[in-house]
């Protein structure tokens, strides 16, 4: 019987037939197989909701953790609100009568975000009018300068000193935001460099700013802050829209208003960072220099006056001093 089974599995009149079966079925298993399979797109992106939930749990513990063992001392302007300038402020109702939502814009651009910083702005404000004007009084009055003025003028004098007292907290506060614009105008060329980097090598925008924000950190501490706050609300805002607005809106910059609106336009449309970053990167560079040529051409009309108060007269007393002191000696001699 073994015999007979060989001799039919070696029969091409059998083993024909059943090679054609089994490369029909082949084929059809091949051209079939992808319309049964089930994609596991659904629950790669559950698992990859879960990790980024897994990490920003993660981090807000440790943020806590650093927090609380850091103590009073480095936690921050927000632990640091003082309860009777507060008291101060809710009883007078200053938020209403001096701050509105510019106002809160001008603080956070210059780097003043927290309640405390709010607070101690608007006493300010309400503090030293009394205080420019108690000091005005005195030195027009009780130390009796401007005496040659009318009695009007003397008084509008001291108006005026309470006036600059009122705008000396806004003064203040717009010096540092320049300030903090210049620091950031400056060290943004370089950090859109380090993020086009970081973004070629397939890390997120999250992972970029804060690895920017590391490296730039020497360079513009303003700038730095910023990223690393914008990391935050990445990670927890549920519009991530909103983040990169306020970052554009933090800074008052073009520059990075127009780099925010391009990533906000990759993360909606999904189109490639890499190229706008990096000529959003060489525009920034191209206005860095262009204002740099505008200082050094602006430099010699400033220097102009100084040269003719400060370097002419050196100059002639260095050139004409010795003919002078030779004439007078040789007067000095021929002199009977």
């Amino acid at each position: 019987m073994l015999s007979d089974i060989a001799s039919s599995l070696t029969d091409p009149a059998y083993l024909i037939p059943i090679l054609v079966s089994v490369a029909v079925f082949a084929t059809l298993f091949t051209v079939m197989a992808p319309y049964f399979e089930r994609s596991d797109l659904e629950s790669r992106m559950k698992s990859a909701a879960l990790e980024r939930d897994e990490i920003r749990a993660r981090e807000r513990a440790r943020l806590n953790a650093e927090q609380s063992r850091a103590g009073e001392k480095s936690a921050g302007l927000r632990s640091r609100d003082n309860a009777s300038v507060r008291g101060i402020v809710d009883q007078l109702n200053l938020k209403k009568a001096l701050a509105d939502d510019a106002t809160v814009a001008k603080l956070r651009a210059a780097g003043y975000r927290t309640q405390y910083a709010l607070n101690m702005f608007l006493l300010a404000r309400f503090v030293l009018p009394f205080i420019f004007f108690a000091a005005a009084v005195v030195y027009v009055f009780v130390l009796e300068n401007l005496t040659d003025k009318p009695t009007t003028v003397r008084i509008l004098a001291c108006i005026v000193g309470a006036y600059v007292g009122f705008y000396t907290p806004n003064l203040f506060v717009s010096n540092q935001s320049k300030k903090r614009q210049g620091s950031i105008k400056l060290a943004w060329p370089d950090a859109l460099d380090l993020m086009l980097i970081c973004v070629e090598s397939g890390v997120s925008i999250e992972a970029a700013m804060k690895r920017v924000a590391e490296e730039i950190a020497v360079q513009s501490t303003a700038l730095a802050e910023e990223f690393l706050l914008t990391t935050a609300e990445l990670s927890y805002l549920q519009d991530r829209r909103v983040a990169f607005e306020n970052l554009g809106n933090r800074t008052g910059l073009e520059a990075v208003k127009s780099v925010t609106q391009a990533l906000i336009q990759s993360e909606r449309y999904g189109t490639p960072i890499a190229q706008a970053l990096r000529v959003l990167a060489q525009e920034s560079r191209d206005a860095r220099m262009t204002e740099a040529e505008k200082k050094a051409a602006a430099l010699p009309p400033k220097l102009t006056v100084p040269m003719i108060l400060f370097f002419l007269p050196v100059l002639i007393g260095v050139i004409l001093g010795p003919a002078a002191i030779q004439v007078m000696d040789n007067f000095s001699n021929g002199a009977p």
